[in-house]
């Protein structure tokens, strides 16, 4: 009897409660991703290519996830305080009607144990399996591949997944029923007393709000312009400066909630009773608000940072090579002939690289003030004073030779390029360069300026070069010219470095995927003694900084978003069933259902509203400060924003879902208390 007692109000409280019970799946879920995240392909790759910087992901692994409990335990609070609210009458007859205290407290254990076993059943297999999406599709986007993926099942993770959910559980509910216990059973039959009103001041209020917008606007200049990134201190500084802004700034908005509403009238229906009910919503609960915008704050940001990222980087690098050796030819070719290394690629080529040193009081060396003269020409902007500042300092001009910058572009699939001996073409390594700082180098080629070496003029053609010429980062070229090869060995005086490139053939990677294909040539170049670089290098540095941006973000950000929404949700349903005697007293007084639901949901919409509109507005700056502060070179473009920006708003949607999801149970709440009337009557 006792057993099935507990089977029965658990099925009731998840049907009543189901909003909560997603949201605690979807925590299961996440808690297995992170830490299951060793076993992941890409994290599998990564640990041969990048094993240090991969351990010290790991080591923050048991950070995020002690720092997730913590805030998870206050979603778990606050949820079993709203349903043991909900259950005061209930409780209060069972003792009424013999069930000692001790029994209770034991029934309700039982509850929690199996609605915790059960949110454990549904979302291990759902982790498990999105888990192994993620890896797939990671893998996939990546270009690594699906060959020698294995299933894999972190009983690590779903260990400590079982055990950090029934610590909050337990913990939270140990609180809970303490509560319970020392309620006499007249105070579990009965309704609570209403909060009283606080009395506010409009001055006070006036000045509150327009210093948290001023300590606001401080906090994310100093973060967007990167004094914030400068120091720990700094930083620190910044964000005691945003949340006290954020505080004040609901201490406040009061005032124009009041304003807004007394505008377009209260006159019309139950406006004064939602007015009043709003009121007391706002100036009762500013520091809930106010912390649930924080949180919706760090999830939007989260959100928008990571998936950008994860959708910006290596975006604009085209793969070509695969392999580059350094040293004497000789060696190499008879080298790679013993492990049969044509087999595998294509046809290896050298790239020539040198430097044309000038001296400081040579006034016939080097200059480039034709080109810094069509840059000046162009429309003003930050990009044009980086470019021609860093070019009026040249003492040495980095030369590539046309023939092998000809076969790069070969392999790529475009044009190669075709000029006389009086003809060079400007060079910008990728890693430095953006979208805004080509479109002015281009334009101001189109004017067809020149430069001048050791007195002669070589005109700089319209094509702006920007393929990667090694593999990996093995050198890093600011601004360089490729030129003619005749010219390259009379300006090197054939002083140069030689690098020998090569790339997978195409047929070997379809068939066995580049992850796989690469590894298997990179076994057999190490039993010779050649010092190569490969693009598993190149790939792994971009790989990492993927996951431990991305994931990492993306994983707070759904922690954040949950325990926002639930927050906000349960707050105003447990505001909403404290104030039930008013609602009864409208419908005594034959108020209808649709009016009262109309009612209800005008109030969700302003509690969501004001911290989801305050957040989304922040979240803007948020990420542009995370872009300035935290974004390498490689991936930044300033179309990332617009993708964040979008983001962003998709998010919003889903924050309109969860808000009709809540005016829903609303709506059932009312329900009930009208039922209830007609049951006494």
């Amino acid at each position: 009897m006792f057993f099935k007692l507990v089977r029965k109000n658990s099925k009731r409280s998840r049907k009543e409660n189901g909003l909560f019970f997603l949201s605690l799946i979807v925590s299961i879920v996440a808690f297995y991703i992170i830490l299951s995240l060793k076993n992941q392909d890409v994290i599998i790759f990564l640990r041969k290519m990048e094993s240090d910087a991969v351990n010290h992901l790991f080591m923050m692994i048991p950070v995020l996830y002690g720092v997730s409990l913590f805030i998870l335990f206050f979603l778990v609070y606050f949820s079993g305080k709203y349903q043991l609210d909900r259950r005061n009458h209930q409780l209060g007859i069972y003792m009424m009607m013999g069930m000692r205290r001790t029994r209770l407290l034991l029934m309700l254990l039982a509850e929690e144990i199996w609605s915790s076993v059960l949110s454990l059943a549904v979302g291990i297999p759902v982790a498990v399996f999105i888990s192994e999406m993620i890896s797939l599709i990671t893998a996939r986007v990546v270009g690594l591949g699906i060959i020698g993926h294995r299933f894999t099942f972190s009983i690590y993770a779903i260990f400590w997944t079982a055990v950090g959910y029934f610590a909050i559980r337990l913990l939270a509910l140990a609180i809970l029923s303490g509560n319970i216990v020392k309620k006499e059973i007249g105070q579990l039959l009965y309704d609570s007393q209403e909060e009283k009103q606080r009395i506010h001041n409009r001055s006070l209020v006036l000045i509150q709000f327009t210093s948290g917008i001023l300590l606001l606007a401080a906090a994310y200049g100093m973060a967007i312009s990167g004094i914030s990134w400068n120091s720990i201190s700094g930083m620190i500084i910044t964000i005691i400066i945003g949340i006290s802004g954020t505080f004040l700034l609901f201490y406040g908005i009061g005032i124009l909630f009041e304003m807004f509403l007394k505008k377009r009238g209260t006159n019309k229906g139950l406006g004064i009773f939602t007015f009043r009910q709003l009121q007391e919503t706002v100036f009762l609960r500013p520091n809930s608000l106010a912390i649930s915008s924080l949180l919706v704050l760090m999830a939007l940001c989260f959100f928008g940072y990571g998936i950008s990222v994860g959708f910006g980087s290596d975006r604009k690098e085209q793969h070509v090579l695969d392999y580059t050796f350094q040293g004497d030819e000789k060696q190499i070719k008879t080298e790679l002939e013993k492990i049969n290394f044509s087999d595998y690629t294509q046809e290896l080529f050298e790239v020539r690289t040198g430097y044309f040193s000038v001296e400081q009081d040579d006034e016939d060396g080097f200059s480039a003030e034709s080109l810094i003269s069509a840059l000046k020409r162009q429309n003003d902007s930050n990009d044009e004073d980086i470019i021609f500042n860093y070019l009026q300092y040249f003492t040495s001009m980095h030369l590539i030779s046309l023939s092998g910058y000809n076969h790069i572009l070969e392999l790529a699939g475009k044009e190669p390029i075709k000029m006389n001996e009086y003809q060079v073409a400007l060079y910008r390594d990728p890693e430095f360069s953006d979208e805004k700082m080509e479109e002015v180098v281009k334009d101001s080629l189109l004017e067809k300026p020149y430069v001048e070496i050791k007195g002669k003029q070589y005109q700089l053609i319209e094509k702006f070069c920007q393929d990667d010429i090694v593999v990996d980062r093995a050198i890093s070229i600011g601004y360089g010219l490729v030129v003619s090869d005749d010219l390259f060995e009379r300006l090197t005086n054939v002083n140069y470095s030689s690098y020998w490139n090569a790339a997978l053939k195409k047929e070997i990677v379809k068939s066995k995927g580049l992850l796989q294909a690469i590894s298997q040539v990179n076994d057999k170049i190490d039993q010779t003694s050649l010092k190569y670089e490969s693009y598993l290098q190149n790939m792994g540095r971009k790989l990492f900084y993927l996951v431990a941006s991305s994931y990492t973000t993306i994983y707070l950000a759904v922690i954040f978003l949950i325990i926002a929404n639930t927050v906000i949700g349960v707050q105003f349903l447990m505001q909403q069933h404290k104030t039930g005697k008013r609602y009864r007293t409208l419908i005594n007084l034959g108020c209808h259902y649709e009016v009262l639901c109309h009612s209800a949901r005008r109030q969700i919409k302003w509690y969501f509203g004001l911290p989801v509109t305050v957040a989304a507005i922040g979240s803007l700056f948020g990420v542009k400060s995370l872009f300035t502060g935290i974004l390498v070179r490689s991936v930044k473009d300033e179309k990332l924003l617009f993708v964040a920006a979008a983001i962003i708003v998709s998010i919003c949607v889903i924050e309109l879902i969860y808000m009709t999801v809540v005016m829903k149970l609303s709506d059932k709440y009312l329900l009930e208390l009208i039922e209830s009337r007609q049951e006494d009557n």
